[in-house]
């Protein structure tokens, strides 16, 4: 055979092998994102507030609005999971009372920050799950603020540890209209 003809034959016994690979991953292939929690089918594990190991514990010295607050040296924090009305020029129905919520929960104590999985956002803001009290006083501000229908769920991957936690915080305030969900239906 000439030295073309056998480069040929090579050539397509290559991809046909290469072709023959690839059909196989596609009919059976394997979850790579399989350890991240949002694509499993498992619920989260939630600890008591009183359990969860926070990083660090701070002063909250500003409330800007319902789900984002000012601690220490003007480091800005955003909780992870939820979100609120805007604050601004043209306030968002209910935006007022969500801040004032968060005021009465925060403002002028320590709180204690979780992080997931991103440090920050787009903005630079901190994410963090935030608690405030201790002991078996201590809550978790983001799902009161649900929970309380101040905020909905608002899950933004990687970032979903407690999704389900305010997924059914959000439902239990929609179905008993509490907050938002009389005010802005």
């Amino acid at each position: 055979m000439k030295p073309r003809k056998i480069a040929n034959l090579l050539f397509i016994i290559f991809n046909f092998l290469l072709v023959v690979y690839l059909a196989e991953k596609v009919q059976n292939p394997k979850n790579i994102y399989e350890n991240i929690p949002l694509l499993k089918k498992e619920i989260p594990t939630v600890l008591p507030a009183s359990d969860v190991k926070s990083e660090n514990t701070s002063l909250v010295t500003r409330v800007i609005d319902g789900d984002t607050i000012e601690i220490g040296d003007g480091i800005k924090v955003r909780y992870i999971g939820i979100d609120t009305p805007e604050v601004g020029s043209k306030n968002e129905c209910f935006a007022l009372e969500a801040k004032k919520k968060n005021e009465e929960l925060v403002l002028g104590k320590n709180v204690s920050l979780e992080k997931d999985f991103s440090e920050k956002d787009k903005y630079g803001r901190l994410l963090r799950y935030v608690y405030v009290g201790e002991g078996e006083n201590k809550i978790m501000v983001n799902e009161a603020l649900v929970k309380e229908g101040f905020a909905n769920a608002y899950t933004y991957p990687p970032d979903v540890k407690y999704k389900d936690l305010f997924l059914n915080a959000e439902r239990r305030a929609r179905v008993n209209k509490l907050g938002l969900w009389l005010k802005c239906s």
